[in-house]
């Protein structure tokens, strides 16, 4: 159920249970945003963007995808974490008939209302209409913080958005190979000179 979307993290957590259950709330006070800005999101459509955000604000394995940025509201971002595809897939397949009004979702919106509201002169049409790939959606919602990957679930080589906690983290074995390639040089470096037992441990909530 969404209560408990967040719940693959509860033994290692960068988020607390209050953010847990506020992330879940349509109109959420964690950052005034609404999903449903096109009239109502499907429910399966949803639970990939609660899914998401549990992931943004609980995982403790994002550490080697944090950039530095020089952004008013904020100091630092992820870039380019690499989505399992299968995750992705899912995503788009689940959310192709909902609707929204923008490609770009970290950026553009009208906040006059205190919320997020489709900017003047933006037309609300399906998922499908602005993201006609998955690939579309997944890296392009964001900004690029998600890059898809060419691996899937249970190849330790991206990362899942969703997994069974009882087999433990993936992301884990995911952080630790990417951490590992960049501080060796085979990986183009994103968090500059950190040092891996450093972004190892990052907690995701530094980026503000």
């Amino acid at each position: 159920t969404a209560e408990v979307q967040c719940s693959p993290w509860r033994k290692n957590a960068c988020c607390s249970v209050s953010t847990s259950q506020e992330l879940h709330k349509d109109g959420s006070r964690l950052y005034n945003f609404q999903w449903d800005h096109c009239g109502k999101m499907e429910p399966a459509c949803k639970q990939h963007f609660i899914q998401d955000t549990c992931l943004y604000e609980c995982s403790p394995n994002l550490g080697p995808w944090i950039q530095q940025v020089d952004q008013s509201w904020r100091k630092e971002r992820i870039l380019d974490v690499p989505l399992c595809k299968d995750n992705c897939q899912r995503w788009w397949e689940d959310c192709r008939t909902s609707h929204t009004c923008k490609s770009n979702w970290h950026k553009g919106w009208d906040w006059t209302s205190g919320v997020n509201r489709c900017p003047a002169g933006a037309t609300c049409r399906t998922f499908e209409s602005y993201f006609p790939t998955p690939a579309a959606l997944c890296e392009g919602l964001w900004s690029h913080s998600y890059k898809v990957s060419n691996y899937s679930s249970g190849s330790g080589r991206c990362i899942q958005m969703w997994f069974d906690p009882d087999q433990g983290n993936p992301n884990e074995e995911v952080a630790r190979f990417y951490a590992s390639a960049r501080t060796s040089g085979a990986v183009p470096c994103g968090v500059g000179a950190l040092p891996l037992s450093l972004i190892l441990v990052l907690p995701l909530w530094l980026l503000g």
